[in-house]
């Protein structure tokens, strides 16, 4: 039986990994593999893989999903329905790939809808959200340079040795750690959905919620031209400056995605200040570039830790006409402004806009009081170069349009400050280059109190 590849090594290698071997055998016998067993996997150079799956999944009898149904008197339907749920790739009718700890997990679930504490499409969509978080959380943890259990030597002797013996305290210990954050959170989310409830059942189910997205700019360009380490920097730089800012101002974090966050603030003054904070936490940071945010407020609809309805929608819609290092609001929202007798927080009105699916929305730009139009020089500057840019783009799409014979009957509207929106007579399509998005020149002064003009 080969010990080792068959590759030339120097006699400290050999001796090494003839000691990880011994070690990684002692292991598998313990967890009740067979000789035969581990002589194959050597063999196949995959030991490093039995010995996650030893130690992740413990061995025992090993059964098919079918064997699991008549066990546990689910039918086999509900079972593999289950087990998708949990995303979990289908196996063969033959394969006994299920254990007891998967017996355990089934009588979980039938106990769950025997009980009458949901029931079976709930259950399922429980499941559904669990498997979806927890396969997040393993990627990440699997993930390179991450965590100590995965060494990635490229032996698989080495590598299996290493992760057995990281894994016997590491995945235990962080077992332990996924169970606190869930009961601290559970904690919070409970209360939350109680307080909801108090205010009658409308309020618990479509609470209403500042809703806000913040959106860095040039994110997608700045990935074509980046390694992956840069580029899991800049990703990392951004998820953490947003987490951090919005949880210390009271927000909650729905969502990362991609280059986009998602929070929810209870409060129009809470939600403005983390608006504000973040336009000027990014503005401010050496690695990352600006980021635009849209903030609109109303009731939403709460399913699975998600948020839902014309308000998000709104928010979204905004966020992709904000110019960099701004914040916009909803009309909606600066009313929520006013009842909540925020003062230092000023709004200026933007012109109306005709917003994808919504029509012409009014909007409004988020200023600390006493802010000063263009009091920020780097972003002024910016906007000069971006507004000398659109302006060439005009003259060539009109130089275009004066050469094109015929035509479509389209015609290009001037918006008045170097960007230009194709009208072809049911709603405006921006052009490329962001040419829609608010920016200072769209300001007109507004004292508080005082409806913007439409």
């Amino acid at each position: 039986m080969p010990e080792h590849p068959p590759n030339s090594q120097d006699p400290e290698t050999k001796h090494a990994r003839i000691e990880a071997l011994a070690r990684v055998r002692a292991l598998l016998h313990q967890l009740g593999c067979s000789d035969e067993e581990i002589d194959r996997a050597v063999e196949d150079d995959v030991i490093d893989l039995l010995v996650v799956d030893r130690t992740l999944v413990p061995t025992g009898q090993r059964m098919t999903q079918a064997e699991v149904a008549a066990r546990t008197e689910v039918p086999l339907e509900v079972t593999k329905r289950f087990w998708r749920a949990l995303g979990f790739l289908d196996v063969g009718d033959a394969e006994p790939a299920f254990t007891e700890m998967d017996i355990e997990a089934v009588h979980i679930f039938q106990s769950m809808v025997a009980m009458g504490l949901v029931d079976l499409d709930t259950a399922v969509q429980m499941a559904r959200v669990i498997g979806s978080s927890m396969a997040r959380i393993a990627e990440a943890e699997a993930a390179p340079g991450s965590t100590p259990i995965l060494v990635g030597t490229g032996d698989s002797i080495i590598d299996a040795d290493e992760f057995a013996k990281q894994a016997g305290t590491s995945i235990p210990a962080m077992g332990r750690l996924l169970e606190y954050v869930w009961r601290r959170h559970l904690q919070v989310a409970t209360r939350r959905a109680m307080l909801h409830r108090t205010r009658g059942p409308d309020e618990g189910l479509r609470p209403v919620m500042a809703v806000g997205f913040a959106d860095m700019v040039g994110f997608t360009m700045l990935s074509q031209h980046l390694g992956d380490v840069e580029l899991a920097a800049v990703v990392a730089r951004f998820e953490e400056l947003a987490h951090d800012t919005v949880v210390a101002l009271g927000g909650r974090v729905v969502k990362m995605i991609g280059d986009e966050v998602m929070f929810v603030v209870p409060t129009a003054n809470g939600a403005a200040q983390i608006g504000l904070s973040l336009a000027e936490a990014y503005a401010g940071d050496d690695l990352l570039s600006d980021v635009r945010v849209a903030l609109a407020i109303g009731p939403v609809l709460v399913k699975d830790g998600d948020f839902y309805g014309p308000v998000v929608n709104l928010a979204s819609r905004l966020v992709n006409v904000a110019h960099p290092g701004t914040v916009l609001i909803s009309d909606e929202f600066r009313d929520a402004l006013d009842a909540e007798g925020t003062t230092e927080i000023d709004t200026r009105p933007l012109r109306t806009r005709n917003l994808k699916d919504l029509g012409r929305v009014q909007m409004w730009k988020l200023l600390r009081a006493g802010t000063e139009p263009g009091a920020d020089s780097r972003r002024t500057m910016r906007w000069e170069r971006l507004g000398e840019v659109l302006r060439e783009l005009d003259e060539l799409r009109e130089r275009g349009e004066q050469l094109r014979p015929g035509g479509d009957g389209s015609a290009v509207e001037s918006n008045g400050d170097g960007s230009g929106i194709e009208s072809n007579g049911d709603e405006s399509i921006v052009e490329p280059g962001g040419g829609d998005a608010v920016g200072p020149q769209d300001e007109r002064p507004v004292e508080r109190g005082d409806r913007a003009p439409t």
